[in-house]
């Protein structure tokens, strides 16, 4: 009896095995590729000259998404619409092979389980490198998936680099347009200004007219002084008097003039007295004073969006291979002898855990 189920429980099995794997199970192929994801965090100018900029890293987080990322369905998806996996993995017909083979069509779920049978990735947890073994019926196709892999992968994180380049620089770019946007209506302010005035610059025009006023003020007092010198030195009818007094009423006049026409304009808009010409400059400077703050603010707000995109630029991020994807020479799957001999001892196992439950069970009887 014991004799008759160590056949049927172990040798039976071993030798069902040992067929299947040398009889039915079909050769497969495995590409090796090792790669990992580096940060290149380059230095300024002056710390390139001075030798001291860093060396590239890899990130852990960008590791762990990558290794999630080759396991994913997406990923499974994509690269059956490009390479046609069922077709790649179907091959060997599952009749033929049944435990190793794909029974196409099957979900995009039967396909994804099977692609975690077939497509190994291995994390180093401290190096941050990727190891990636893809098992395929041809080394071609093997070689060809892992390829895939590799280049689909390099895309996704060239997708991450980019959006937390844009992340980075987004807050920076839209304080730079607004910073542009105040620029260009603080120009456009001062340009209807002086359109509205025909006046460039009110505070030279102030200081041209008053530099007027002040010669004929002074001509004004010597020909004061003049009268007064005239008047007590010569008679009432000396012809000179009148003519000084009337050098005096043309510079009176004259001056009145040039008070009534201090700020004024040909155009539509010009000023008529002092108080309104005062106003006047009082708008140019608060419109000068505007044009002066949005310049300093466009001149802060594209040092700090250059600085942001330098920034982004010093932690770009990129997919290095160490390991190109490779072609296999010879098939190194299945391990034939190494399940034939597990079968075995399995069976083994289970063979002489039944045997002494079942003569405990007697003695206890």
């Amino acid at each position: 009896m014991v004799l008759l189920s160590f056949v049927l429980l172990v040798v039976g099995p071993t030798l069902v095995a040992g067929w299947y794997m040398w009889f039915r199970a079909a050769d497969r192929y495995v590409s090796t590729a090792g790669f990992s994801v580096r940060t290149e965090e380059v230095g300024s100018a002056i710390e390139l000259l001075g030798g001291i900029a860093q060396m590239s890293g890899s990130s852990s987080s960008d590791t762990d998404i990558l290794y999630d990322y080759i396991q994913s369905q997406e990923l499974v998806r994509r690269i059956d619409d490009a390479l046609d996996l069922r077709a790649i993995w179907s091959r060997v017909p599952a009749s033929v092979d049944p435990v190793f083979a794909y029974d196409p069509p099957g979900t995009i779920e039967d396909l994804t389980e099977y692609w975690r049978d077939m497509v190994r990735v291995y994390n180093d947890g401290t190096t941050g490198l990727l190891e990636l073994r893809v098992q395929a019926f041809t080394p071609e196709d093997a070689q060809a998936i892992a390829q895939m892999i590799y280049d689909m992968s390099a895309q996704m994180i060239n997708e991450l680099s980019a959006i937390a380049r844009a992340d980075a620089t987004g807050y920076a770019r839209e304080e730079l347009d607004t910073a542009v946007e105040r620029l260009k209506t603080a120009r456009e302010a001062i340009t209807q200004f002086r359109n509205r005035t025909q006046i460039v610059d009110p505070a030279a025009s102030i200081q041209s007219q008053m530099g007027i006023l002040s010669s004929l003020q002074a001509q004004l007092a010597q020909t004061l002084v003049d009268l007064d010198l005239l008047r007590d030195t010569t008679n009432e009818g000396d012809p000179r008097i009148a003519q000084t007094e009337n050098r005096i009423a043309a510079i009176e006049s004259r001056i009145a003039e040039e008070r009534n026409k201090l700020g004024f304009g040909t155009a539509e808009g010009a000023v008529n007295d002092g108080t309104a010409f005062a106003d006047l400059v009082g708008e140019y400077e608060r419109l000068i004073v505007d044009l002066q703050f949005a310049e300093q603010s466009y001149t802060a707000a594209l040092a700090t969006f250059d600085s942001s995109v330098a920034e982004a630029r010093r932690q770009s991020r990129y997919l290095a291979a160490h390991v190109r994807p490779t072609l296999a020479e010879a098939p190194t799957l299945p391990r034939r002898l190494e399940l034939t001999l597990l079968t075995a001892l399995f069976a083994f196992l289970a063979w002489a855990i039944l045997v002494l439950a079942a003569y405990a069970i007697r003695d206890r009887r």
